[in-house]
């Protein structure tokens, strides 16, 4: 069977009215997003703001309570494998086999993915990472940001249109999160990837990201692009402050 061809949209994420409630407790409130083709998206949030429960609807691994998710052109309900197909993830806590090397676990994942031609596909990631030197050392010897590489080799192994990073550099270093940031600039220009970020540490969006989301006890509270944030709050020192005084307003 041919597979389906690709569908003509401008944008790499579409999130239309989506609700979400955990034993009818509400925790998105008509979630809408619309984010181009191309962007380094940072979504923002305190602990608990619907964040984590935002990206596992966007990859599928959550059915969203009433709303609509579109993932390059393709319904995440009624197109999961089409959106599968086209996405990477990397979960806050990637989870791999400590006792097999790093060949071993990503020709696990290669494999569930339906990839033909799996050593060269590897040799080819581990070598836009920099990191082929590691290619037959067992992951139990990595430390953090070494195994949070591997993570992301995993999820960009298919050749993904759009990139999910769950808090990608929870438990880094500063070489870990320098490391990070040039992996993800280098994927979003030579190879065109949208990435979808959660994060928590807001010195790192200003120095990655082109556009941000903040929300707040399940409701998109700001949406717009990085250059435009930092025009609109001249006032504030730091992207902290900036945050801060969304959150103020909302909650009063």
């Amino acid at each position: 069977m041919e597979s389906k061809q690709p569908k003509v949209n401008p944008f790499a994420i579409e999130v239309r009215g989506v609700t979400h409630a955990y034993n009818g407790h509400k925790v998105l409130h008509d979630l809408n997003l619309s984010i181009p083709k191309g962007e380094i998206f940072g979504f923002l949030g305190h602990n608990g703001a619907g964040k984590t429960t935002t990206i596992s609807i966007l990859t599928t691994l959550l059915r969203q309570t009433a709303g609509t998710v579109r993932i390059a052109g393709y319904d995440t309900l009624e197109e999961s494998m089409d959106v599968r197909k086209r996405i990477g993830y990397l979960p806050e806590n990637v989870t791999f086999y400590n006792d097999l090397t790093a060949y071993e676990n990503l020709a696990y994942f290669a494999r569930l993915s339906g990839i033909k031609h799996v050593d060269a596909k590897i040799d080819e990631t581990l070598t836009f990472l920099d990191f082929e030197g590691v290619k037959h050392k067992k992951l139990k010897t990595f430390s953090k940001g070494m195994r949070q590489r591997i993570g992301i080799a995993q999820a960009i192994l298919h050749d993904p249109s759009v990139l999910f990073l769950d808090e990608p550099t929870s438990g880094l270093d500063p070489m870990g999160i320098k490391n990070l940031r040039d992996i993800i600039l280098r994927l979003n220009r030579e190879r065109g990837m949208t990435i979808f970020m959660n994060t928590h540490l807001l010195s790192e969006v200003g120095k990655t990201c082109t556009s941000i989301g903040v929300l707040s006890m399940g409701k998109l509270i700001y949406m717009d692009t990085m250059e435009r944030t930092l025009n609109r709050f001249p006032d504030e020192a730091s992207l902290e402050g900036i945050y801060v005084r969304m959150e103020t307003a909302e909650m009063s």
